[in-house]
């Protein structure tokens, strides 16, 4: 007869699932394995705490806790390890969720302090009583607005958010020390990429960047949703800074003309990324959006093949568009997708073509990564494609 594992079984098991697909580094491996995962998530089932998955925790019994999101383990192994933690690090944690991670911050700065800030009253004091009930009463959990940041215990080593973030607050940079490192999950052209940074005087300069995916901060607006049909089941995603008039767009895609349809030279495997067209074209276009198909408009064939429908990057201008496109070929086994643009509107042909540029340029150096250079608005950018930010400024080069 099977016995129900332990916690301490469950965790030793996640651990060695997310080892078997990504490294780790021994501190971070020591802290996953030592917290317990379950303790800061109320309400759910043991063995659905230690699952490779996000989880979304409800109001429960004895428990102040509105609606909260716990991420996905791995990728929080992922961000520790880009923020390269050392012992007797001072540490900020934008976002204190569950409570969870701040816990894991603990245990790798050891010596060191962590001020965890929340900007929801309840999933601060959640976050406290978990801590507490954990043994981690040291944590300072502050209920705050994260773009505020903790002044307080400043200056610290490592600032790390958990949510999603679009602009660079100047609070942060008056926090973290030179030297210091931040990693975020950071937004620009409709994608989010777990970003990890080092200050240098009045740069940022990366060394790290991983697709990602995280709720956005509140207080941030400088991203737009428009959509394309009077259903609302296609819709474009863009920034302030960006040129889009969502009326022709919407008129040049209700039209009903047939897409034209351009190929690249690049095919995938099934399991490969193909992320890195996104990542490289924003780093010479501006005109690079997010498209959003939801399963309805897949159904009524509204759009063709576009490559993961909830998130392909699109090239908009004026009333025309061209977005990346997926389609099966059955003349190569180990590569039996191709990747393609579909265009409309009068300059269909023009942007089709931009977009397949990208897509060859990505495919000439599938692994490489752009260097991100970010500075405070008031200061000369480096050279390189600029994307401009009320806060900060964006560079990146290849």
């Amino acid at each position: 007869m099977s016995q129900t594992p332990t916690a301490d079984q469950l965790r030793n098991r996640l651990v060695d699932e997310i080892l078997a697909e990504h490294r780790m580094p021994a501190a971070v491996e020591r802290a996953m394995r030592t917290v317990p995962r379950d303790a800061f998530l109320p309400g759910l089932e043991l063995e659905n705490a230690y699952t490779d998955q996000a989880v979304t925790i409800k109001d429960n019994p004895g428990e102040p806790l509105p609606l909260s999101c716990a991420s996905v383990p791995s990728v929080v192994a992922m961000m520790l390890e880009q923020l390269d933690i050392s012992a007797g690090d001072d540490i900020l944690e934008i976002g204190a969720g569950t409570g969870y991670n701040a816990a894991l911050l603990a245990e790798i700065a050891d010596r060191g302090s962590v001020t965890t800030v929340d900007i929801d009253p309840d999933v601060a004091l959640h976050a406290r009583s978990r801590l507490n009930a954990t043994g981690y009463e040291h944590v300072t959990v502050i209920e705050r607005d994260g773009l505020l940041g903790a002044p307080e215990n400043a200056p610290y080593d490592r600032i790390i958010a958990t949510v999603g973030v679009w602009d660079i607050p100047a609070a942060w940079w008056d926090q973290l020390k030179d030297g210091g490192r931040l990693v975020l999950p950071l937004r620009w052209r409709g994608q989010t990429r777990s970003v990890a940074l080092t200050r240098r005087g009045n740069q940022l300069v990366s060394d790290s960047m991983e697709l990602c995916g995280f709720v956005p901060i509140i207080g941030q607006n400088g991203e737009k949703t428009s959509p394309l049909n009077t259903d609302d089941t296609i819709r474009v995603h863009y920034d302030q800074d960006q040129n889009v008039d969502p009326a022709s767009l919407a008129a040049t895609v209700q039209t009903g003309t047939p897409a034209l349809e351009v190929t690249s030279a690049q095919r995938v495997g099934g399991e490969e990324p193909f992320d890195g067209v996104w990542l490289r074209a924003t780093a010479s276009d501006d005109r690079v959006c997010r498209l959003e198909a939801t399963p309805k408009a897949l159904e009524q064939e509204l759009l063709r093949r576009p490559a993961i429908p909830v998130r392909s990057p699109v090239l908009v201008e004026g009333n025309s568009l061209a977005y990346l496109t997926i389609t099966r070929e059955g003349t190569d086994a180990e590569r039996p997708f191709r990747l393609g643009a579909a265009a409309y509107g009068p300059q269909a042909e023009e942007l089709a073509r931009d977009l397949v540029t990208h897509i060859d340029a990505w495919g000439a150096d599938r692994l490489a990564v752009p260097r991100m250079t970010i500075t405070p608005a008031g200061c000369t950018s480096t050279a390189g494609h600029v994307i401009s930010k009320p806060e900060s400024r964006i560079t990146l080069t290849y």
